[in-house]
């Protein structure tokens, strides 16, 4: 039997629904809270240096393509930072009006590989060195941090506190589960709070549920891995149309939040992180895809 039911927190109601993940997410900026003290300025050598470390990404397994670190030069002080999810066009902009010195993001400027400067990426570099704004990226180094990584940050914001790692891809396990014991629909409600917008059940998992698997971004092929596992559900943003015949005879609960909004927690809460220990001024850029 097929389940497929969109959940939405602000309604506080399960509904039958045929069509896709609302992409209708509110468009804000979300602003943390600032360090004691405001207008502090750090060296960007210090904060890289601490980042690099912190974030371990040094021989960290990744896409070659994916080049985390250091993308863009900037300016040799840090006041403010901004994150965001992309190094859109958009981002830069924001990042730039909004006088930032340094931009922190998931997915960096150079995943289309090796190509000329021409075109969109001469107009996001010279953006930045324009702006005199670093950019700085860290893709699966992010995805798979205890701390402040996507996965554990999105576990523990549904009430699944992360203990074990899973998930091999590229050479590292960039997912987290973890044991509760709650209704279906109550992690479905956390899961939409959340996330900020709908959520989507498809398969035949349990409930309530009891071993919750997370993997931000594209993660239901590793369905297959969860059900080895024992893990009854899998929070993930997006996968592929079988992937919801794959969840119905595996016998897991398959929740999809949208690739962009699963994976906004990480930059963030590094973000939090920097802010706390250096007292720099940040700001979260909401640029939703609608993925």
């Amino acid at each position: 039997m097929f389940l497929h039911v969109e959940f939405s927190a602000a309604r506080s109601s399960t509904r039958a629904r045929s069509t896709g993940l609302s992409t209708n997410r509110r468009r804000t900026r979300s602003r943390a809270l600032r360090g004691p003290e405001r207008g502090l300025r750090v060296k960007l050598e210090s904060i890289l240096q601490y980042l690099d470390a912190y974030l371990g990404v040094s021989g960290h397994p990744d896409y070659p393509v994916a080049l985390n670190g250091l993308q863009v030069e900037g300016p040799t002080e840090v006041q403010r930072i901004c994150t965001a999810v992309d190094a859109s066009e958009a981002a830069i902009e924001a990042a730039a009006a909004g006088g930032a010195d340094l931009l922190i993001v998931h997915h960096g400027l150079f995943w289309d590989g090796l190509r000329p400067v021409t075109g969109r990426r001469y107009r996001k570099l010279a953006s930045l060195i324009r702006a005199n704004v670093a950019l700085y990226s860290v893709h699966l180094p992010l995805d798979a941090h205890p701390e402040v990584g996507n996965g554990a940050v999105l576990a523990r914001a549904m009430g699944v506190e992360p203990t074990g790692r899973w998930g091999r891809y590229q050479g590292v396990e960039i997912g987290w589960w973890g044991e509760t014991d709650q209704p279906r629909d109550e992690l479905l409600a956390r899961a939409s709070a959340a996330l900020g917008g709908p959520v989507r059940l498809h398969g035949a998992g349990p409930d309530p549920v009891r071993r919750v698997g997370v993997i931000t971004g594209s993660g239901a092929s590793f369905l297959e891995e969860a059900a080895r596992l024992g893990l009854d559900t899998l929070v993930t943003g997006e996968g592929a149309h079988h992937s919801a015949i794959d969840a119905v005879e595996l016998g897991i609960n398959l929740v999809y939040g949208g690739h962009y909004a699963t994976e906004t927690f990480g930059v963030r809460a590094l973000a939090q992180h920097l802010a706390d220990r250096f007292a720099l001024e940040h700001e979260f850029l909401a640029l939703p895809t609608g993925t």
